[in-house]
């Protein structure tokens, strides 16, 4: 069994990010994976039966927390700033080159959900990665938004950003909002039963508030990885979809996946946005161990 490690490395403004390695058995330099959740998640939401899996195969993994989240430092808390994350995301990259376990001419990426964005533009933009594994992806920040908002209530959304904008210019705290809620009452970015069960799913205590900064809702209908696809080859791309999601929305992935450039991979699994992780574990993970295997091993 590979052998986990609580571990930390310095980000951009001093800012220390933590998480942890796993390392497999035998001698390395081993081939590394570097993973990281989606939005407003951390590694206790589920990653770490993924990182064992992709251990298991001989990977080094890093499954760090966001700033801001988890394990990590940073202020403010629970903030998605989508471009900031990535910037971290190339310093774990940079860690992982750095240590003696890893070979850093093999090192590939897998990230989910919004991370899966993150994937995208992280292997348009970063040709250390030798492979992207891109899981139920946001593709369209502001097409999801189209899809997920109803109209009549667009507006209010919009003048909950500014009355944001305004607070903090006055010198006010950040305005805060739920990620996941029942009650109609209580403005939230998920409300599906599904969701509502993966965020509060059983965690470590202090871990994770079910809270986002107001200015992340804005962040994430600015966010576009979707316009990096084509740019992703030469580094080989695998898209993991699930075919009823109404999250990051099915065909949007899809659409996406075809203006890819070769060498890429579709995977396409029954269920929603959530099933990845439990439902459809096996699937999902076995579909990026096979890509990982044929592009790092």
């Amino acid at each position: 069994m590979a052998e986990r490690k609580d571990v930390e490395f310095q980000a951009e403004g001093g800012v220390r990010l933590r998480g942890w390695l796993f390392l497999p058995d035998g001698p390395g330099p081993h081939p590394a994976i570097t993973m990281a959740h989606g939005y407003a998640g951390t590694k206790d939401h589920g990653l770490e039966p993924f990182a064992r899996a992709f251990a298991d195969d001989g990977f080094v993994v890093l499954l760090h927390d966001h700033r801001g989240f988890g394990a990590s430092d940073g202020e403010p808390r629970q903030d998605v700033d989508p471009w900031v994350q990535i910037a971290d995301w190339r310093r774990a990259v940079s860690f992982l080159e750095s240590l003696p376990e890893v070979d850093p001419r093999r090192i590939g990426l897998w990230g989910t959900s919004y991370a899966g964005g993150h994937a995208i533009v992280l292997g348009a933009t970063d040709r250390r990665l030798r492979c992207v594994v891109s899981q139920v992806p946001t593709i369209s920040g502001y097409e999801q938004g189209l899809r997920r908002v109803a109209p009549e209530a667009v507006a209010g959304l919009e003048e909950s950003f500014a009355e944001d904008e305004r607070a903090r210019f006055r010198g006010e705290p950040h305005r805060r909002t739920a990620i996941v809620s029942d009650d109609p009452a209580v403005p939230a970015s998920y409300r599906t039963r599904e969701a509502i069960d993966f965020y509060l799913q059983p965690l470590p205590e202090g871990v994770w508030t079910n809270e986002a900064t107001v200015r992340s809702g804005r962040a994430a209908r600015m966010y576009e990885p979707g316009a990096w696809v084509p740019r992703v080859s030469p580094t080989p791309l695998l898209m993991v979809v699930a075919l009823n999601d109404t999250v990051t929305v099915t065909d949007l992935a899809l659409a996406a996946y075809e203006r890819a450039l070769e060498p890429k991979r579709l995977v396409t699994l029954a269920g929603g946005h959530f099933d990845p992780y439990v439902a459809r574990f096996a699937e999902a993970s076995g579909a990026a161990r096979a890509w990982f295997r044929e592009h790092l091993g």
